[in-house]
């Protein structure tokens, strides 16, 4: 059956999707999105991601476009028509169509779009191996606490990436400090075995992995420092790694061709990965 995706009350051939050429998401970046990660059928942490979507629409004043029920029964039934099991859930919704002009249109109907992709579990060799990441300059606007469909900067950053043969770019705002990555949550383990990642303030989008993972810190009594921290301490760490809706928790082993620690992925990233794989296992025994 061909993959199908959801246009504004529609369901159709994901090739046959489109939005008006006056879409606001189009014209200005006027909108909003979410990812919502798939595994063995259950959806993540989907009432977290949904609570953040209505955060993200109400900091840019866009209507709901129908209600959370509405959205639950809309993603299963996308989901029910693309057999996905493991993967993802791609939600956007716009300020709508409207004569192209920089104020908000008095009349425009929020526009929803939905689609899936399935999703392959992570290498054996990239968990042996970790990852390479490298810094660039953080360019992006103050309030990257709103998950916005505007993203040049991370798409430069990311690209930047690839050109290194490196998996993600960290960025790093003017007092050498690292934000996060281009689509990722950053964290370091330091050399007394804390695990320290960047505050939730308008510098950093509040990864829900980051949140859950946060309450798996806890629980399991690992010591935990949520602040800031610089290029030069991520590079002496004990350990590295990041995370997000579709990587997970993954090890990063090297920063801008400087191993961290021993080079190899650390002890306590391989135990917090487990213990958010067992998070994620649970959800489908709960369902």
């Amino acid at each position: 059956m061909p993959r199908q995706a959801y246009v504004n009350g529609r369901y159709l051939p994901h090739r046959e999707a489109a939005v008006h050429i006056e879409d606001r998401g189009y014209q200005f970046a006027d909108g909003v999105y979410e990812v919502v990660p798939v595994f063995n059928g259950a959806l993540v942490d989907e009432d977290l991601h949904l609570d953040r979507l209505d955060r993200s629409l109400g900091e840019l004043r866009i209507a709901q476009p129908m209600s959370r029920a509405a959205l639950k029964l809309v993603s299963r039934e996308l989901m029910r028509r693309n057999g996905l099991s493991n993967g993802f859930l791609y939600m956007q919704v716009t300020r709508g169509v409207a004569p192209r002009d920089h104020k908000f249109p008095t009349n425009a109907r929020p526009a929803l779009v939905m689609t899936t992709r399935q999703m392959k579990p992570h290498s054996e060799q990239v968990l042996g191996e970790g990852l390479k990441v490298i810094t660039v300059p953080d360019q992006r606007w103050d309030r990257c606490d709103i998950k916005s469909v505007s993203l040049l900067p991370n798409i430069l950053g990311k690209q930047a990436a690839v050109e290194a043969g490196a998996y993600e770019a960290w960025q790093v705002d003017r007092d050498g400090m690292v934000t996060e990555g281009t689509s990722t949550n950053a964290w370091i383990v330091t050399q007394d075995n804390k695990v320290v990642t960047r505050d939730a303030t308008h510098s950093i989008l509040n990864g829900i992995t980051r949140i859950t993972l946060l309450e798996l810190i806890r629980k399991e009594g690992y010591e935990l420092e949520e602040r800031c921290f610089s290029v030069e301490e991520a590079k002496a760490a004990r350990e590295a790694f990041l995370t997000s809706s579709t990587s997970f928790v993954l090890p990063i082993t090297q920063l801008d061709a400087k191993p961290i620690g021993n080079g190899h992925p650390g002890i306590l990233t391989g135990k917090l990965r487990q213990h958010y794989m067992d998070y994620m296992q649970s959800l489908r025994k709960s369902a």
